[in-house]
């Protein structure tokens, strides 16, 4: 476990007993809920662009003079991003800045990703766009080849950059293990492109999830500021982002499509075997909006009135009920093991699919939660599918 992951879990454990104590603020009124949402929101895109930098320049330096030890100070940032942006998944599924009618979500998490689009993979040594030297590697043209033809034709984003780290997983015990020559000229075919494509698309997602990011910023005509005064319907957003994560996405597509098919390709980040933290940092973010706190990176905690808190005082049974539901999610999913791939092998008596199919009991009986606190609220009807 990583100094990163212990003290996440000492963060998880802490917020655990806060969910199950009272907790009072001076303005609980929908405007300032909205508010301090914005606010959380800022902090956790901040948060996860501090690591998508710190990505960049370990790339920029890995492409400079590849090396093993190069190699793996990239991969350790990658996955201490992958740590803050996942909670930033509970900002989704209503049609805001990321994944809106012309929002950019398909260019910066799309999976599953098929290997052969971008590189070569095992049986055939030519595959891809990086060994078809006739293809432009530009952010123009990656954009253009983004899903284009298939939704797993993805060329861009997260889980393009983790393929190029890590390559395919073709191990039963840990993650994919790319060499570092593979950016050595004169050590593989087209190590120049291979260079050329990993920088491109990392600094693509910088400039993604800049623009996610400033959409958020304080004091601007965005749309932070007509999300603040949208009064009802923001709350509804709000819910709606959390009631689908909980269900449709996190629950269905990145658990149970897994569950049924047993299959590594439906895990969400298989190449680097970070799924199991992929989990723990969505059912943490849904946890982080409906509680009003988030920690940062620096340890900065940020607090104030939340969805809970606008519960209560129509409900306080039903807030109490969501606060636990949720905790206990946080919680189960901390006790999934890595690698996931294996985790979901066997029968349903196996201990790793328990593991993996309490989370998922326990995401639906929160969504089911999420539902009754939006009708305390007067919302009558809330999509949790994705």
């Amino acid at each position: 476990m990583t100094a990163l992951q212990r003290a996440f879990r000492c963060g998880i454990a802490l917020t655990f007993a806060l969910a199950l104590s009272p907790t009072t603020h001076a303005d609980t009124s929908p405007r300032a809920v909205l508010e301090h949402y914005a606010s959380l929101v800022e902090a956790n895109y901040d948060d996860t662009l501090a690591g998508i930098r710190e990505l960049q320049d370990a790339v920029r330096s890995f492409v400079a003079a590849p090396s093993e030890a190069g190699l793996q100070k990239a991969r350790a940032a990658w996955l201490e991003g992958r740590e803050w942006y996942g909670q930033t998944e509970a900002f989704r599924f209503y049609g805001g800045p990321i994944d809106g009618e012309d929002g950019p979500e398909g260019l910066i998490n799309a999976w599953p990703l098929d290997e052969a689009y971008i590189d070569y993979v095992e049986g055939d040594a030519n595959a891809g766009i990086i060994n078809n030297r006739k293809e432009d590697i530009s952010p123009d043209r990656l954009n253009e080849l983004n899903e284009r033809g298939g939704e797993e034709n993805v060329a861009t984003g997260w889980h393009a950059i983790e393929f190029l780290l890590w390559g395919q997983d073709r191990s039963e015990t840990g993650p994919g293990n790319r060499p570092y020559t593979d950016y050595l000229d004169g050590k593989a075919a087209n190590a120049d492109r291979r260079r050329l494509y990993l920088i491109t698309v990392t600094d693509m997602l910088a400039a993604e999830l800049e623009g996610v990011a400033k959409a958020w910023r304080n004091g601007a005509d965005n749309y932070r500021a007509s999300f603040v005064a949208s009064g009802t319907e923001g709350i509804q957003r709000m819910l709606t982002g959390l009631g689908t994560l909980s269900r449709g996405e996190l629950a269905g597509e990145r658990m149970e499509v897994a569950m049924d098919t047993q299959d590594q390709e439906d895990e969400h980040s298989c190449f680097s075997d970070n799924t199991h933290r992929d989990i723990v940092a969505n059912a943490k973010g849904i946890q982080n909006v409906w509680e009003g706190r988030y920690r940062t990176r620096a340890g900065r905690i940020i607090e104030g009135p939340s969805l809970k808190d606008l519960v209560a005082a129509q409900d306080a049974s039903v807030a109490r009920t969501v606060s636990q539901d949720i905790a206990n999610s946080v919680a189960l999913a901390e006790r999934i093991q890595a690698p996931f791939d294996r985790e979901i092998i066997g029968d349903d008596n196996s201990p790793g699919r328990k593991r993996v199919q309490a989370v998922i009991d326990a995401l639906k009986k929160q969504t089911d939660a999420l539902v009754e606190a939006a009708r305390a609220l007067g919302i009558t009807r809330l999509n949790t599918s994705v």
